[in-house]
């Protein structure tokens, strides 16, 4: 079905779907519906690689022009939206033996299938991966893609089933991947401050940092605020994190987006309650250009054993299924608008 040659697959109503193989050797799926298209990589970590909708690229740039077929994190980095964990996540520290961001993000899936709702105009990509190490872990992780008619949001959910009859650790991150824009302007429910907006002091040993790295960070510290416009001349050379605290409307949703100078808005939902904290990373170098606005995490990133002794690593029962919910894509100008007010009543509320 994944040939060099790109072939349609299936077509309902304004959305059509093909099937390719990179040259790399990776299995991709084109999306299409009437504002943009998404690719996929139905069988490698259920990524979403590219993401373009009403005529602009939303991922971030990379040196990276298609995926690898590696399991290696760094070595095929660059999709919009890339699934962390699941038993470790982050930088991993001198305790910790799994990979940077865990297993999750290059997983060879199973299974993957698309469903077509005609009735609600609705169409998935899902995919299942089973992750089994003897004596140690056993569980089934299940990512589903959506896309709307007529929409530029893509609601993406991941459920995880803890297969043994013990308990099992979970960490987790929606890495989504967007394209900053200078000038742009990071809205989102918070209270902008040093306690709920935290910038991480520590370097991690893939970054080298260069003169004045550690200056800003300071800076960043004492007044996250000064992050909130992306200025071209502003350091986040080779990345600044920082964990936010996010709040959620009466219907139990937290908001973050960059509002371009047109008005538009790239826009990031998810669940507290589900999420228990939120990642923003940033990175502007002559070889990468990536924004994460927010990403809906368990935890935070320096590895499994600090996160645990942080207390911020979830439990899953036997037999329990965790579940997330997340919403990623492009806002209008009126969209932007209504985000925008809505985050502002949070914030001021």
């Amino acid at each position: 079905m994944f040939t060099e040659l790109e072939r349609p697959l299936c077509q309902s109503g304004e959305f059509s779907v093909s099937a390719f193989r990179f040259a790399s050797g990776v299995a991709g799926l084109r999306v299409r519906n009437a504002r943009g298209e998404i690719v996929m990589l139905p069988y490698q970590g259920q990524q979403v690689w590219r993401a373009e909708f009403d005529g602009r690229d939303l991922t971030m740039r990379s040196m990276f022009d298609q995926p690898k077929e590696t399991r290696t994190y760094l070595e095929t980095y660059g999709g919009f939206l890339i699934h962390c964990g699941i038993t470790g996540l982050g930088a991993p520290g001198p305790e910790d033996t799994h990979a940077l961001h865990g297993e999750l993000p290059n997983a060879p899936f199973d299974t993957a299938w698309l469903q077509i709702d005609p009735g609600t105009q609705r169409l998935t990509v899902a995919g299942s991966y089973q992750h089994t190490v003897a004596f140690s872990t056993n569980y089934r992780a299940t990512v589903e893609t959506s896309l709307s008619a007529g929409s530029a949001l893509m609601d993406v959910s991941v459920s995880v089933e803890n297969l043994k009859r013990t308990p099992m650790d979970l960490m987790y991150l929606g890495h989504a991947n967007f394209r900053p824009v200078d000038h742009g302007e990071l809205h989102y429910t918070a209270d902008y401050n040093p306690a709920s907006v935290r910038v991480r002091k520590s370097i991690p040993s893939h970054v080298t940092p260069e003169a004045g790295y550690t200056e800003f960070l300071s800076d960043l510290a004492e007044n996250p605020a000064l992050h909130h416009v992306l200025a071209p001349d502003l350091a986040f050379d080779p990345e600044v994190v920082f964990e936010l605290d996010l709040k959620a409307d009466t219907d139990g949703f937290a908001h973050a987006l960059q509002k371009h100078p047109d008005g538009t808005a790239d826009y990031v939902r998810c669940r507290p309650s589900q999420s228990t904290l939120c990642t923003r990373w940033i990175c502007r170098t002559p070889d990468q250009d990536g924004l994460g606005i927010a990403f809906p995490s368990t935890s935070g990133v320096e590895g499994y054993t600090a996160e645990k002794a942080k207390g911020r690593v979830e439990t899953v029962e036997a037999g329990q299924t965790w579940r997330i919910d997340m919403q990623f894509g492009l806002l209008t100008i009126s969209e932007t608008d209504a985000a925008m007010a809505k985050i502002t009543q949070l914030r001021e509320g």
